[in-house]
């Protein structure tokens, strides 16, 4: 994995204002991330802590009220850079009355691919989603888990560097979400950066590299998942061939018994386990950033 960063925010900050232009809500405070090229990195947090008003700053949707943004190299307010990035919104606002064909067109059009070349992407996604049987049937008849299919394929269209993606799996069963899991990490494959926010901390544990946990518009956790989720104040032994007795003896004698260490490794915990530690950790002591080994992350 490169280490180049694609995405720089430095002390990124977005409040909203009501109708007099008075402060009303802090949404983003403070906001220093950097996302790597390859990587698929998740953010994390309650609902109304940020994660899609920071995607919407990405894009140039938004403008910072205060901090700096940088987005494949440019300022996020420049639009060009948006013909280098996917977009999957949490709700998929396509023309219901077209079909996964049309659909995959029309999205090629406004990027100027010329009609061939949309053809062939066309017909390539559509069987990276598995939609080849549906293709000709219209949106409004779509489930849930076929609308974000063809959701993913046409943030996929203009064949996109980084690929933003809010909610990937929201709405989806078990079977839907194993799908979409797995054509998240192909585009990791591909060599495309990722960055999915989810509710759904087992979806980020299986196919993030690194994540960042917010709250209330504030950075509470970042790093790799891995070393996050670790317990660090503990050590556990996996050995082959130990009997019952040799369970309560110390490393040192497990020969006598035949046995064999396999690996000597730290415990993890779950990322739901992390999660819920750092919201509450925040509540508790508001204004704290925690890290690998401190805080919530390096509580068992």
């Amino acid at each position: 994995m490169s280490a180049e960063a694609v995405i720089q925010t430095r002390n990124l900050s977005k409040t909203y204002r009501d109708f007099w232009g008075r402060p009303k809500v802090r949404a983003l405070n403070s906001l220093t991330l950097d996302v790597n090229r390859g990587e698929i990195f998740g953010l994390l947090g309650p609902n109304g802590s940020g994660k899609t008003t920071t995607l919407k700053l990405l894009l140039g949707l938004l403008f910072p009220t205060e901090g700096d943004v940088s987005v494949l190299g440019k300022p996020a307010h420049d639009v060009s850079k948006n013909e280098r990035i996917g977009y999957l919104p949490e709700e998929s606002y396509l023309y219901r009355f077209l079909n996964a064909d049309e659909t995959l067109d029309f999205y090629g059009k406004l990027f100027d691919m010329p009609s061939k070349v949309r053809r062939e992407r066309r017909d390539k996604l559509i069987e990276m989603v598995g939609l080849q049987n549906a293709r000709r049937r219209q949106l409004k008849e779509y489930s849930k888990g076929m609308t974000r299919r063809i959701g993913l394929a046409q943030a996929l269209i203009n064949d996109p560097e980084l690929v933003l993606l809010d909610e990937p799996t929201s709405g989806l069963d078990p079977l839907g979400t194993r799908d979409m899991k797995d054509l998240i990490l192909k585009l990791k494959e591909q060599g495309k950066t990722v960055v999915m926010s989810s509710h759904l901390l087992a979806d980020v544990q299986d196919v993030c590299d690194r994540i960042a946990i917010l709250y209330a518009g504030e950075l509470k956790v970042v790093g790799n998942v891995a070393d996050l989720l670790q317990s660090q104040d503990e050590t556990q032994i996996l050995s082959s061939q130990l009997s019952p007795e040799a369970v309560q003896e110390v490393e040192a004698v497990l020969a006598r018994h035949g046995a064999t260490v396999k690996r000597v490794s730290h415990p993890t915990s779950t990322l739901e386990d992390l999660f819920l530690r750092t919201v509450e950790e925040s509540k508790a002591r508001p204004g704290r950033r925690f890290g690998p080994g401190e805080g919530p992350a390096a509580k068992s």
